[in-house]
């Protein structure tokens, strides 16, 4: 179907590591938020940050609220290679859903479509609500091939309060983890 207007633009909204690591070209990056869905540590990690037997957590979208994040633009010339990429990245276990939802730029009036990964609640990676003391014990154990879930954890919250965004839940785990 043929795109007019702002909607030929190619944004993909991140929340997580895609925030602090996007690992593709993008012509700009703005502060956005989402509506519907919320950032939380709610997906078991078997690859990134841990394994079936050791399971990390990560972010996912997950219904309800919103998020504020960062999203990027990407040139037309580089979407077909960029999505190749994210599609590597993130659907390793397809525990999310790629699906394009309406964001809002800061600065901008009008909302504009981005690419955004949004947590299947029915796979089996699916966590759902945990208690503190559940994350802290996944987080602490989560080793990967993308690294330690502690360090995955302390960056992301280093780079929301760069942000200027508060996740109390998330500093509240980061607090516990420097203990």
């Amino acid at each position: 179907m043929p795109r007019t207007g702002a909607s030929r633009e190619f944004w993909v909204f991140g929340y997580g590591s895609l925030m602090w690591r996007p690992g593709f070209p993008f012509l700009a990056r703005r502060p956005a938020r989402l509506f519907g869905a919320h950032r939380a540590l709610c997906v078991f990690s078997h690859i990134h940050r841990g394994s079936p037997g050791r399971p990390g957590l990560v972010l996912g979208l997950d219904r309800g609220g919103s998020c504020r994040g960062v999203a990027f633009h990407v040139a037309a010339d580089e979407v077909a290679d960029v999505l190749a990429y994210l599609r590597e990245r993130e659907q390793v276990t397809h525990v999310y859903r790629e699906t394009r939802r309406p964001i809002r730029l800061d600065g901008r009036a009008a909302a504009v479509p981005a690419l955004c990964y949004v947590v299947d609640r029915a796979h089996p990676q699916y966590a759902g609500v945990l208690t503190l003391d559940e994350e802290l014990r996944l987080v602490r154990q989560g080793r990967g091939q993308s690294g330690v879930n502690v360090e995955y954890v302390r960056n992301t919250v280093r780079h929301l309060r760069e942000l200027g965004i508060r996740d109390r839940r998330l500093e509240a785990l980061s607090a516990l983890l420097a203990i």
